[in-house]
């Protein structure tokens, strides 16, 4: 008995194939780029999901001795996104990702106005940002008519998979309340007069919980996958959502961190706390809620620098940054180099590298990037308590989990301890244990033990303290002046494209 999980990610769509235990047998990754036509614009084609979907699938069945046929399929992936399709659901557009895509700047003050920022909060837990679905829908109703006039169906990475798997158009609930201002989080339902107001012909999905069943395998979905028709395929869900249950983070007073291209967290609340500095969902099982912060970069930040430096060995790096020392030998950094979601919400913050000298090394700015990722993680963590959210375990998920330096940074930084589980694949095996529920619900309860535990350490936490209010007051000392530059940067990018609008 074997069960597959797929997700789609920002820079990866990653499979795996696990046994009843929950030991994982196979995995699979296609690596992709998402596409920047324009500064603010992160796009990505539908399509590409698909054809990765099928060959990720085609690659973990191929070795015959694998064991038993896949009992049950899970899915999830990057998100909120707007995937725009047509009413045959042919996508019409590239679809326009989730926070990290700040186009639609105009459009939430625009709706703010109309439909009024508390009464959003009110209703949909969160008030219109960058990661806000409805906006986005607008920005494309002002800049592309024509897709907006034939846009009739929204679709996400998960719920475009298991519609091309079984026919089925189908959201979940967790999904849809990250759509604001379409969904209502205490009805739970769409909200049909914002929806009428921002997208009035739209034809929006059936809602049901991550772990229900949208459809089994088609036929033509069988012959492209290599799955046997009739294997029941679940609704999914967004990757964040989905890596917490792959650690079984998701119960009042788990907190979930997320270490991947951006950093995202996870703490599950008793009761919707409504706060505008933070996005409040309901959770990914029925009856719970999740309060939630994500960084629009953390691990693409070390990327960058990684390329920057010739690209060497990531190991290298970590050594460089592990001698740079607590401070990265007085460097402090701003991560916010794709603006930033919580709690700042500014998608014009930048990036800003205070301290810099000619004796600093590569090695001091990536221990830079990761503590600026630490800081921000302490930021968000204080913002949560403030609103009301209790945090008693702290689990860490995610590939930078791997080699620790970056989990005992963020420990040190924050002063909380971690989890560290067996398995940080993340959101594919959170994917695969949803289906292995939806064959036995009891079935994953002694899936991924802890295998280690990052404490903080006395003496670096007490140092980070003041580097921490260093860190806190870089932003609102700089924001007038990385404002400017932002505008700069889009009065150029625009005469570079023509003048055509942002």
């Amino acid at each position: 008995m074997t069960f597959l999980g797929v997700d789609i990610g920002t820079s990866s769509s990653k499979g795996v194939l696990v046994d009843a235990s929950g030991t994982v047998i196979a995995t699979a990754v296609r690596a992709h780029t998402v596409s920047r036509p324009r500064p603010g614009h992160v796009e990505m084609d539908p399509e590409t999901w698909w054809l990765e979907f099928c060959g990720i699938t085609r690659e973990l069945l191929s070795d015959g001795a694998r064991g038993a046929r896949v009992e049950a399929v899970g899915v999830s992936g990057m998100g909120p996104c707007v995937a725009l399709a047509d009413a045959a659901n042919r996508p019409l557009r590239p679809a326009v990702l989730y926070g990290v895509d700040t186009r639609a700047v105009a459009q939430i003050a625009r709706l703010d106005a109309e439909l009024g920022r508390q009464a959003v909060l009110d209703r949909c837990g969160s008030v219109l940002s960058t990661q806000a679905v409805g906006p986005k829908v607008a920005w494309v109703a002002e800049h592309e008519p024509e897709v907006f006039r034939a846009a009739r169906r929204l679709f996400m990475p998960a719920s475009f998979l298991a519609h091309r798997l079984t026919g089925a158009y189908v959201l979940d609930h967790h999904s849809a309340s990250q759509s604001a201002p379409f969904y209502d989080t205490r009805a739970q339902d769409w909200y049909r007069p914002w929806v009428e107001a921002v997208w009035p012909h739209a034809d929006l999905p059936e809602l049901r919980w991550p772990g229900d069943e949208a459809g089994t395998v088609t036929a033509g979905a069988a012959a492209a996958t290599g799955l046997a028709p009739g294997t029941p395929v679940l609704t999914g869900t967004i990757d964040a959502w989905a890596e917490a249950v792959s650690v079984d983070a998701t119960r009042p007073g788990d907190l979930m961190l997320m270490y991947g291209t951006t950093m995202f967290l996870i703490a599950t609340v008793t009761g919707q706390l409504r706060v505008p500095e933070l996005w409040s969902t309901v959770g990914a099982h029925p009856g719970t809620r999740s309060l939630a912060g994500g960084m629009a970069t953390s691990g693409a930040v070390t990327e960058w620098l990684r390329g920057l430096f010739g690209a060497p060995d990531r190991a290298a790096l970590l050594a460089e940054a592990a001698d740079s020392g607590v401070g990265a030998r007085g460097l402090v950094m701003l991560p916010y180099f794709a603006g930033e979601r919580t709690p700042v919400a500014d998608p014009d913050a930048r990036g800003v590298i205070a301290g810099l000298t000619v004796e600093h090394t590569r090695g001091d700015l990536y221990r830079a990037a990761l503590e600026a990722t630490a800081h921000g993680v302490r930021h968000n963590i204080e913002a949560m308590r403030r609103a009301g959210a209790g945090i008693e375990r702290v689990v860490a998920v995610g590939g930078g989990t791997q080699g620790r330096l970056w989990t005992q940074i963020v420990s040190d930084v924050t002063g909380l301890p971690q989890d560290i589980p067996t398995v940080t694949v993340g959101a594919a095996y959170g994917a695969a244990r949803l289906a292995a529920r939806l064959a036995d619900p009891a079935a994953t309860a002694s899936w991924n033990p802890v295998r280690d535990r990052c404490l903080p350490d006395p003496a670096a936490r007490a140092a980070y303290d003041g580097l921490h209010s260093l860190y806190r007051n870089l932003y609102p000392s700089t924001r007038d002046t990385v404002h400017a530059l932002a505008r700069l940067q889009r009065d150029a990018a625009s005469a570079d494209f023509g003048g055509t609008p942002s």
